[in-house]
């Protein structure tokens, strides 16, 4: 009976390379589809500036807490109500949407909703399937009155 002595030969070494870029390209792999099926993103123009600008914009939003406003989507019928903590039609002469995807700015659109009673903005504008968010801006005599946004998803609207 004759041992084999060969040790560490050719056909080794192209298996355990193989072997180890297989495992690299199949992690990256993964990831990439993590990364692209869970988390959307956020397109800002420059993302310094943005998170700068987080601190005082939500000393803002705390100054804003007594109104609230409500969006409903029925079919191409867009409904903006805003009240008071009371439940009383806040004072405001305009309110403007601003529609963004996620992921990309191609389809992001805005809309100036017109004054149909006190408290109650209405629009009509077709909205394509999938994930928003939804800046909603109301102001009186062109002060801010409230600054809210929303992540909505189409397929959780009674459309």
């Amino acid at each position: 009976m004759k041992a084999s002595a060969q040790g560490f030969t050719g056909l080794h070494m192209l298996l355990a390379t193989s072997a180890f870029f297989g495992v690299v390209i199949a992690v990256n792999v993964t990831m990439a589809f993590y990364a692209s099926s869970s988390w959307s993103g956020l397109v800002v123009k420059n993302t310094y500036v943005a998170s700068q600008e987080f601190n005082r914009k939500a000393a803002a939003m705390k100054a804003m807490a007594g109104i609230e406003g409500n969006l409903s989507i029925k079919g191409h019928e867009i409904r903006y109500d805003i009240h008071d903590k009371s439940g009383s039609p806040a004072i405001v002469d305009d309110v403007v949407l601003n529609f963004k995807r996620p992921v990309g700015d191609h389809e992001d659109f805005h809309l100036t909703l017109r004054k149909t009673a006190a408290g109650r903005f209405e629009a009509e504008h077709d909205l394509a399937e999938g994930d928003w968010i939804v800046e909603a801006i109301s102001r009186n005599g062109g002060v801010v009155v409230m600054h809210e946004a929303k992540r909505i998803d189409t397929a959780e609207l009674d459309q």
